[in-house]
């Protein structure tokens, strides 16, 4: 099958491709007609590992301000100054991962900038979110700056997915308190328990349960829950701790569920809610689950082959 012009794929693989996998093909398709292409938005992302959202379908490149900002077959050119950094991956040329993080945070949903911001922090050590809030305020353009600024102020290299950030946003968006993040517990015999999230005063442990967990990269799935049960007992047998939650992508992002698993639980909202970013989680991100890709998927790239 075409996946542009001059650029094929074998039908049968091009289907048993995941979502991202597609989105990260067509990107690497762009890069084989387009060799001086500098990607941006949620193309760089791809590049970078960064969360991937579905297939996103429209590549994204840099043009300078001389040029003509517009999508043409599926490649949309924005027009940038100098105020980003480049860098260059195995060939390609793309925004920096803070960059990217501050295109996503000005342009997509808050819960989308937030967690590419996040993930921004985890691959690149020496960034922090002042430095993120800093690059946006440095932007030649206005526009999004405002919108960009809940996003990046709230970033954390200690969210280690894109659930983790999507349910940190949806968890303030209720009301509710917000929880240490990645906290270890020690037992008695040395043993070491992770909670992806607790809320320490009420003892509540919150785990945030994607399928990436029981998709084979850590091991047969039926191992992995067993461990999970065992681990979760252990936790429960602690003093300090009195219940243990989890919630998966369709608890977060249909929110009603991920409320009702926190109300259980004993915790109470501090704030009043927020009704408009929910109802935007719901209708935007509810059949929209993320992956985290790495970078230059081979699964992806090599499916594709150039016309001589």
């Amino acid at each position: 099958m075409k996946v542009r012009h001059g650029v094929y794929a074998s039908t049968r693989l091009w289907k048993a491709l995941t979502p991202w996998d597609r989105y990260l093909a067509r990107v690497h398709a762009v890069a084989l007609v387009l060799p001086g292409a500098v990607f941006c938005c949620e193309s760089a992302a791809a590049l970078l590992g960064m969360p991937i959202f579905g297939d996103p379908v429209v590549v994204h490149v840099l043009v300078e301000t001389s040029g003509t900002a517009r999508l043409d077959a599926g490649v949309r050119s924005h027009r940038a100054g100098h105020d980003r950094t480049i860098i260059e991956s195995s060939g390609i040329a793309l925004t920096s991962p803070a960059d990217t993080a501050i295109d996503l945070a000005r342009h997509r949903h808050p819960a989308i900038g937030r967690s590419a911001a996040d993930a921004a922090l985890r691959i690149d050590p020496l960034l922090t979110r002042d430095v993120l809030a800093a690059g946006n305020e440095a932007r030649t353009s206005s526009r999004g700056r405002n919108i960009a600024r809940w996003a990046l102020t709230r970033s954390t290299a200690r969210a280690e997915t894109a659930l983790e950030s999507v349910g940190l946003c949806v968890i303030e968006w209720l009301g509710f308190p917000a929880p240490e993040l990645q906290v270890v517990f020690r037992s008695e015999s040395g043993t070491e328990d992770r909670g992806d999230a607790l809320w320490r005063s009420l003892g509540i442990v919150g785990e945030a349960d994607g399928d990436l967990k029981y998709d084979g990269r850590f091991g047969d799935a039926a191992s992995v829950l067993r461990r999970q049960h065992l681990r979760d007992r252990r936790l429960r047998r602690r003093a300090d701790v009195t219940a243990v939650v989890h919630w998966g992508w369709d608890d977060a992002t249909s929110v009603t569920p991920l409320q009702h698993i926190l109300l259980g639980a004993g915790l109470r909202p501090i704030a009043p809610e927020q009704p408009a970013p929910l109802h935007s989680v719901r209708r935007n991100l509810s059949a929209r689950a993320p992956h985290r890709l790495a970078a230059h998927s081979e699964s992806a790239r090599e499916q594709l082959s150039a016309e001589e």
